[in-house]
């Protein structure tokens, strides 16, 4: 007791050198911890106590400390606690309510800290008691839905949703939370959906209203039908959805202007007349600045809305200003304590200031172009453990948009052109361009100039296979759409092909490192049946014949990076092993990319010698490949068109578990620093008391 009691904020000093007194909130609360009901010598103890600024730290810290032995003797009274923060959030006086509210707050996170190792059901006895405890989280999450949908201060709705949040993450694992079926029962799905659709409620709550829907979706997603899975699906209300959209646009906007920011800062300077002098040996120190915090919470809520609701896809391709013209300027809240940048939601100035500036180049954005770019961030760097589950949680969400058909509809639609700023890794090898004359393209343009981006800038030995086979997928759903609807798409389809045709490369020069972790023959199947879809599909939607022609241009001129890895799966398949079978499907696949090798490699031979020419030009071997289709003999293969469409469970379902703990772990953090700041809620209800 003598340790708890060192805590700040536990004693007061007087004016004089005399013994500290102790706060009468923590006499009160020490009259809760002893055996005796508190209000047998004070009838009035729980009125008084709703009055009380809560000792949040005294309050935790006890509950924790408690052994097994003292807290059954104390169990009636935390039950009894418990019940009257509940009735007190009905009270009309507002002071009551607020301490109600963190009081609830400090038991859910104390109780859960002292019985970390103990069962759901241990808890919900402990805080409310077996037979009451279904009557009491139907209070609870009434009154929390009535405070939230109510006319009533917007800082009690923000202490309702941070008391929610901190409900739903005092565990690693929220599927292990029982307290949240009572959460699954008493659904507040429709108070969120009331808070997305209204633009001043928005603006405030909005952030926390959509981590909390996205975490909800998660509770036990594979073991039970989850009712917020099931309503969030089937949400069809347009300013709804559209104010989901926004929010997340806001926290990506807000993101992505951040690192602008710290991109511009880093590149002024000292550190920029450094690197120009001494060369791009400082790249990686750069690069460790701009490392900032991923903001996986957002991005989980933007997957579960594009994953389970096919309607939401119309809201990624809604135009509007890059910052929001219609909200309308809202009463600040209490700050809360500054956290890492991607972790805290949008400030009000940029989601209420329409005096910002635009991006100069664009007019207009959409949520999938400030996806996009906050995609072309965060690929960059995938070392970090956080950084490559958002990489890849961003690869998860552009499959799912490859294979919308809505989605590639407007992708790919030629009247809907923007022009979009992906971010562009530093490399040795290539200046960082300057972006500034991007073409108006449509949007599938950027889609695959992201893709093209990650395939050429992450060939390491710590290779990124899961994100490269990804990559490939997402690029072949878009491909299969364009065969599908015969769009031609300009696109620099040369400098793609030059790019799968590196990563091959890379490759097979990197056999023997890579064969250790990975099944390289899958991506390398993976990209040959890239160019078998080109060679056999590509007159039906190439832009010009003459891009047809450069495709065997490129195949021809780089032949030998086919013919070794012809040679390799060959050696492979060749021997037993385990590889064998994924090798000869490599082998087989090769079949008409070396078909046209060694159909025009001897006609080229001929030309040259015939000419008398040491080297060909370009021009030359592009008329030689013209001048000899007719007599190229290519194998039908199968299936090419065909993709298996993205399914979550059970590939993935690891993944998403271990993220969603991640997300839990790190908005607890955040909860339970900014969990309101007491000074200036009671300020604010001042009046009333």
């Amino acid at each position: 007791m003598a340790q708890t009691e060192k805590k700040t904020g536990l004693l007061r000093r007087t004016s004089s050198s005399k013994k500290p007194l102790k706060e009468k909130v923590v006499l009160m609360y020490e009259e809760i911890f002893a055996k005796e009901d508190p209000t047998k010598n004070n009838p009035r103890f729980w009125d008084e106590l709703f009055l009380m600024k809560v000792n949040l730290e005294y309050l935790e810290g006890k509950l924790e400390s408690l052994d097994g032995d003292e807290v059954m003797k104390v169990k009636d009274n935390i039950n009894s606690l418990f019940h009257h923060c509940v009735q007190a959030l009905s009270e009309e006086h507002q002071i009551k309510v607020v301490n109600a509210l963190q009081t609830l707050c400090a038991l859910f996170r104390g109780v859960h800290q002292k019985n970390k190792s103990a069962t759901g059901f241990d808890i919900i006895n402990m805080l409310m008691g077996f037979d009451k405890a279904e009557l009491r989280m139907k209070e609870l999450m009434e009154s929390l839905d009535s405070l939230l949908c109510g006319d009533g201060s917007e800082s009690l709705k923000s202490l309702c949703l941070k008391l929610l949040l901190c409900l739903v993450t005092v565990t690693d694992n929220i599927s292990q939370n029982t307290i949240l079926e009572y959460v699954m029962i008493n659904s507040i799905f429709e108070a969120i959906l009331q808070i997305l659709s209204d633009v001043s409620s928005r603006s405030q709550h909005g952030y926390d209203s959509v981590v909390l829907l996205a975490l909800l979706v998660n509770y036990r997603k594979y073991e039970s039908v989850n009712p917020y899975i099931v309503k969030l699906s089937i949400v069809d209300d347009e300013p709804t959805l559209d104010g989901m959209g926004m929010v997340i646009h806001h926290a990506l906007t807000d993101y992505n202007r951040q690192y602008k920011d710290k991109e511009e800062e880093n590149q002024g300077g000292f550190f920029s007349t450094l690197t120009s002098m001494v060369g791009s040996m400082f790249i990686a120190d750069a690069d460790e600045k701009l490392s900032v915090q991923t903001n996986e919470a957002i991005l989980l809520a933007l997957y579960e809305a594009v994953h389970l609701n096919r309607n939401f896809i119309t809201v990624l391709a809604q135009s509007h200003p890059e910052i929001d013209m219609s909200a309308t300027p809202a009463a600040p809240v209490p700050a809360s304590p500054t956290t890492p940048l991607g972790t805290t939601p949008p400030s009000l100035d940029m989601m209420n200031n329409p005096e910002l500036p635009l991006d100069p180049n664009l007019q207009t954005s959409n949520l999938l172009i400030t996806f996009l770019k906050y995609s072309s961030i965060i690929m960059q760097d995938t070392k970090d453990e956080h950084r490559l589950n958002s990489a890849r949680l961003c690869l998860i969400i552009l499959t799912c948009i490859a294979e919308d058909q809505y989605a590639d509809a407007f992708l790919h639609d030629d009247n809907m052109n923007f022009r979009v700023n992906l971010h562009r890794m530093p490399m040795r090898h290539r200046k960082k361009a300057a972006d500034k004359n991007v073409p108006s393209r449509p949007l599938v343009c950027a889609v695959l100039d992201l893709m093209v981006e990650f395939i050429v800038t992450h060939m390491m030995k710590e290779f990124p296979m899961d994100l490269y086979v990804r990559c490939i997928q997402i690029i072949h759903k878009l491909i299969c759409y364009q065969k599908k609807c015969r769009v031609r798409l300009h696109y620099t389809w040369r400098d793609f092909w030059s790019a799968l045709i590196n990563l091959l490369k890379f490759l097979l020069s990197n056999e023997t490192i890579l064969l250790a972790k990975h099944n390289i023959f899958q991506l390398a199947l993976q990209v040959v049946n890239l160019f078998n879809m080109f060679i056999t599909y590509g007159d039906t939607f190439l832009p010009t014949p003459s891009s047809y022609d450069e495709l065997y241009y490129e195949i021809i001129r780089m032949h030998q990076v086919f013919d070794n890895l012809y040679c390799m799966v060959l050696r492979v398949s060749t021997n037993a092993g385990q590889w064998k079978e994924p090798a000869s499907k490599v082998t087989h696949a090769l079949v008409n990319v070396r078909a046209i090798i060694n159909h025009f490699n001897p006609k080229i031979e001929s030309y040259a010698a015939v000419n008398h020419i040491s080297q060909l030009s370009e021009d030359q071997v592009l008329e030689v490949v013209r001048s000899n289709y007719d007599t190229l003999t290519l194998k039908l293969q199968d299936g090419l068109d065909q993709f298996e469409r993205y399914s979550e469970q059970p590939r993935e379902a690891g993944f998403f578990k271990e993220l969603v703990r991640s997300i839990s772990l790190n908005v607890r953090k955040n909860v339970s620093l900014s969990t309101m700041s007491q000074d200036l809620l009671l300020k604010e209800f001042s009046s009333i008391s």
